[in-house]
C-alpha cells in the first residue's frame, strides 16, 4: 500500500503517476476554508433557522442523476474536513476519491456479495422489504469516495488518544458529517455505502492495510429531494422520539 502521505490527504484511484502530488493537485481552496477571521460572526436567528432546515434536509441519497458535477467541487468539499472536530489536532481522516472504472467495479461486486450475505440474515415479509431496498447508487453517482482513519497517524503525538484510541475514528465520522452538510448546502446529494467488506476494499483501492475504512460513498445530484428518510418512506424504520434516547444521572 502506499505510505507517509501527509495528514488528511486526498488520494485518487487513477493509476499512480511519477508526478502525483496531494498538496498541489487536490487541496483546493484550503487556504480559504481555513483562513482567519478579523471577527466573530453574528450568528443570528435567521441563520439558526436556515441551519435547522439544512440538518433536516439532509438525506442519505441512493438515486443520483448521471450529471457530472462542477469542476473542482468535490475537492472543495473535501477541505471542508479541516473544519471538523480533531483530538490533538491529529486530522487522522484519509480520502480516496475513486475515480477508474475497474475499482469502481471491484466495489460494486463487492457491495453485490456482501448485500447478498446480509439479505440471507433476514426471514419472511422484513426479508421481501429488504430485497425491495435500493442501498447504494453506485451505478449512476458521478463522484464516489472512499473514507479511511489512519490509527497511526503521527499527527497530534497521541493527544487525548491514550484511554480511547477509537477517537480517531470517531473524528473520520465528524468530518465526513460536516463534508455531508456542505455538499447538501451546494444541492449535492451523498450516499453512505456501508454493506462492504473492509479488507476487500482496502485491498481493491491499495491502501495501507492498518487504516480503518470508515465508509464508502456516492455523490452527485439527486433525482429527488425529500425531507423524509428513505427508509422510513419505505416502511423499513422510523425515527425515535425526540428525546427518548437522552439519559439524566
Amino acid at each position: 500500500g502506499r505510505t507517509n502521505h501527509p495528514p488528511g490527504f486526498l488520494l485518487s484511484c487513477w493509476p499512480c503517476r511519477d508526478d502525483f502530488c496531494p498538496a498541489t493537485d487536490y487541496a483546493v481552496g484550503m487556504d480559504d476554508v481555513t483562513r482567519k477571521q478579523d471577527r466573530v460572526p453574528d450568528f443570528g436567528a435567521d441563520f439558526r433557522a436556515q441551519l435547522l432546515e439544512l440538518f433536516r434536509w439532509r438525506r442519505d441519497v441512493r438515486k443520483f442523476r448521471r450529471d457530472p458535477l462542477p469542476a473542482g467541487a468535490l475537492e472543495r468539499l473535501l477541505s471542508v474536513a479541516s473544519l471538523a472536530p480533531s483530538v490533538g489536532l491529529s486530522e487522522p481522516w484519509r480520502f480516496v476519491i475513486v475515480d477508474s472504472e475497474g475499482n469502481r467495479q471491484s466495489i460494486r461486486a463487492c457491495f453485490e456479495r456482501t448485500n447478498n450475505e446480509a439479505l440471507r440474515g433476514y426471514s419472511g415479509e422484513r426479508a421481501a422489504l429488504y430485497a425491495r431496498l435500493k442501498l447504494e447508487g453506485l451505478s449512476d453517482a458521478p463522484c464516489q469516495l472512499a473514507v479511511f482513519a489512519d490509527p497511526a497517524t503521527p499527527q497530534g503525538h497521541g493527544l487525548g488518544r491514550m484511554t480511547m484510541p477509537m477517537t480517531i475514528e470517531y473524528l473520520a465520522v465528524a468530518a465526513v458529517n460536516l463534508i455531508w452538510l456542505a455538499a447538501r448546502a451546494e444541492g449535492i446529494g451523498m450516499g453512505w455505502v456501508s454493506i462492504l467488506d473492509p479488507a476487500e476494499v482496502k485491498g481493491a483501492l491499495d491502501v495501507p492495510t492498518e487504516w480503518t475504512l470508515i465508509g464508502y460513498f456516492c455523490l452527485g445530484y439527486p433525482l429527488a429531494e425529500s425531507d423524509t428518510p428513505t427508509l422510513e418512506t419505505d416502511g423499513w424504520e422510523c425515527r425515535a422520539k425526540s428525546g427518548s434516547t437522552v439519559l439524566r444521572r
